[in-house]
């Protein structure tokens, strides 16, 4: 085996930054370690990439038209704000902390929105703006209520969810909605890139995660870092290329049922959770502040005596938490085209904790990854798009939902168990 030195920081192998502190000489080497690591617990977001590819060939099978590029499409735009809210939750959940009132937060948010544009008139990106604050506001407070005067996360989020409502209630009215009628806003879940300009992405994403992974690659064979071997970068890449250029090629596909009509294009909302994708990934993996809430979420004290701002940390991902939340209401509104005093409430928050740990996240604290709140939240909106198609009532998309989380959470505490005991965690 090559001697190598590995990189300086607060990595471990629960916060995703193994690949900093593990060299394999060989491809085999490298699976072997893979393996090894699944038998001792840490599986990362295994079991929901199996499970989501065990429910595409079970609806596939059952419903011709799951496979069909029209409801592919479908699919991506309904799992968008449930992706977007589950990837803020990521940044509570990694500190072992819950925010109960983050979909109430993004129905807010979404209702200034749009009484900003449709009452006061406001450019839309304006509107989007001052609803993203409104959320960064709401972040903001509970993150003090719950760093400086050390209430519960629980309770104080389980406040603000209730009052939260009562906001809602208040600016729209019992019953009432307010339509979103902006193209551009409402565009985000119904309208579709050109395919050119599609292309044109898939390409600049494809070669853009080439360039880093095998420039990481050689920084840390001429530094000798630890490091994966060449044939785990080129799987990766082959991967992400198989992915990104196999998607972009059914969202290019005519998908109207009008023999007359054209339907062509990625919808708007995917570049958008990509983009976040890839923002959340670097802030999380590459930079002092993510290593910061890994440890935090970690060991709090630990953290603390290391020099370590926990309290602004806490504040920090709350902040967070309830920003992307906005994003994810105005993102809802956009496929709804309305605001309404429900807005966010209901099943909402549930799904996106069930799509963060189903992907993968820990409800321990100190492990998670931002995919693995896209994973999740595909595998989330599968089952109720499979179901819906197969035309099941929906306790029965209610059961499969909550079994499918209870397995998650299960295979999250007997894998933490499995890591305890063989001194990976």
């Amino acid at each position: 085996m090559t001697t190598v030195r590995t990189e300086s920081g607060l990595s471990t192998a629960e916060s995703g930054f193994s690949d900093d502190q593990r060299t394999d000489d060989t491809f085999g080497d490298a699976v072997r370690g893979y393996l090894q690591r699944v038998r001792g617990g840490d599986m990362g977001s295994l079991p929901a990439f199996l499970g989501l590819v065990v429910l595409f060939v079970v609806f596939g099978l059952a419903n011709d038209r799951f496979l069909s590029a029209l409801n592919l499409a479908n699919l991506i735009t309904q799992a968008g704000s449930i992706c977007v809210l589950a990837m803020g939750l990521v940044f509570v959940l990694l500190l072992g902390d819950i925010d109960l009132s983050a979909g109430v937060a993004g129905g807010v948010a979404a209702c200034a929105m749009a009484l900003a544009v449709v009452n006061m008139s406001w450019p839309w990106w304006v509107a989007m703006a001052a609803g993203i604050a409104c959320g960064a506001v709401i972040g903001l407070a509970i993150g003090l209520l719950r760093a400086k005067l050390g209430i519960p996360s629980f309770v104080v989020t389980l406040a603000f969810f209730l009052g939260l409502q009562g906001v809602t209630l208040k600016l729209i009215g019992e019953g009432g909605s307010v339509r979103v009628d902006n193209p551009v806003i409402r565009g985000l879940t119904i309208s579709n890139l050109p395919v050119t300009v599609g292309w044109t992405i898939a390409a600049v994403v494809v070669i853009g995660f080439a360039a880093l992974e095998f420039g990481q690659y050689q920084r840390k064979l001429a530094l000798q870092l630890a490091h994966p071997p060449v044939g785990v970068v080129v799987m990766r890449v082959a991967a992400v290329a198989a992915v990104v250029l196999g998607v972009t090629y059914v969202m290019s596909v005519n998908r109207s049922v009008n023999a007359s009509a054209e339907i062509r294009g990625i919808p708007y909302v995917l570049p958008l959770i990509l983009v976040l994708l890839i923002a959340m990934t670097v802030v999380l993996k590459r930079t002092s502040y993510g290593r910061h809430i890994y440890a935090v979420g970690g060991n709090a004290e630990a953290a603390r005596r290391a020099g370590i701002p926990v309290d602004r940390i806490r504040v920090s991902v709350f902040v967070v938490c309830s920003s992307l939340a906005a994003l994810s209401g105005i993102i809802a509104a956009s496929y709804a085209g309305k605001v309404s005093a429900s807005s966010g409430a209901g099943n909402t928050l549930l799904y996106a904790v069930g799509a963060a740990v189903i992907g993968g996240t820990s409800l321990f604290g100190g492990r998670g990854r931002a995919i693995d709140a896209v994973i999740g939240g595909v595998v989330v909106a599968t089952i109720a798009n499979g179901l819906g198609l197969l035309n099941q009532s929906s306790y029965i998309n209610f059961l499969v939902t909550g079994g499918v989380l209870l397995l998650a959470a299960s295979v999250d505490a007997i894998s933490r168990r499995r890591r305890s005991s063989t001194g990976l965690s």
